[in-house]
């Protein structure tokens, strides 16, 4: 109930504060406006849709909700999300399988601080439609070693706990653009080499799941920071690498103070860019 006024609140902001009376408009990647019904129409067709969020956006989180639900109503789905890490899947399967309770699951599970308002109700989704739900992100620990340690950090790890990650060794291309420019993002002496690829583990391990988790006539719709898949990179850029013959569609979201213009800056980062009124209610 909670996150349901919460959602509600978000609405009422966005269209008092909204320059033309709508909290949010969908774009493609040429910056042309399109509808609801249109993206969706798209994204149906699609083998996987990487769904980019502000990790604290309201309204951003009802829309993942909605665009699931849609694309529910036509397809068999598959859901994943970078907020569960791989070595949580049994108990998230456990969970949405009915197996166990969900006071449990909260106990066998690492979960994010904002889980209750903004991602339980994805869960629940599945969970009352005996959908599968994937836990794609890789244990923090181990992107924390990378970061540590170096790309042979990794190499220490048991054979066990080698199978919550991408294989090794993962492609990494320090050229792309995203990876680059996280060196100039942060400054002192916690930025080294190593930053961009601990992200880049993360992104490699997401892919990784979802390539392997992905099945024929299903649609599988991933949850993860708009970072990860913005620009065709990130996960994006790696699901080309271990199944390039996947049709990946992108979402991302943005946030504005006039939702109908668009910027250029936008051009091309994702297939749909969800341009969101930047009064809309933060969760967190």
């Amino acid at each position: 109930m909670k996150y349901i006024y919460s959602v509600l609140f978000a609405l009422l902001v966005g269209t008092v504060f909204a320059s033309n009376g709508q909290p949010y408009q969908i774009y493609n990647a040429k910056g042309k406006k399109v509808t609801y019904k249109q993206m969706i129409k798209t994204l149906a067709k699609s083998e996987v849709v990487l769904f980019g969020e502000y990790h604290n956006n309201s309204l951003g989180h009802w829309l993942q909700l909605k665009v699931t639900q849609s694309l529910g109503e036509t397809n068999q789905l598959i859901l994943g999300a970078e907020m569960f890490e791989a070595d949580n899947q049994l108990g998230l399967s456990k969970y949405v399988s009915g197996e166990i309770s969900e006071e449990d699951f909260e106990k066998e599970v690492r979960l994010w601080n904002n889980y209750k308002g903004d991602y339980r109700p994805l869960v629940e989704y599945a969970k009352q439609n005996q959908l599968p739900f994937i836990a794609t992100n890789v244990p923090r620990r181990y992107a924390s070693l990378l970061y540590k340690g170096g790309m042979e950090a990794l190499d220490t790890l048991k054979v066990e706990e080698k199978a919550w990650i991408a294989p090794l060794p993962f492609p990494y291309d320090p050229e792309l653009p995203g990876y680059k420019e996280m060196l100039t993002m942060f400054e002192g002496d916690h930025v080294n080499e190593n930053l961009p690829k601990a992200q880049a583990i993360k992104d490699a391990t997401m892919a990784h799941f979802i390539q392997l988790n992905h099945k024929a006539g299903r649609v599988f719709v991933h949850y993860n920071g708009s970072y990860h898949s913005n620009n065709y990179e990130g996960v994006f850029w790696y699901l080309k690498q271990y199944a390039p013959q996947l049709n990946v569609a992108t979402i991302t979201m943005v946030e504005a103070d006039q939702v109908g213009n668009f910027e250029k800056l936008n051009l091309g980062l994702a297939d749909f860019i969800l341009v969101i009124d930047a009064n809309i209610l933060k969760s967190f």
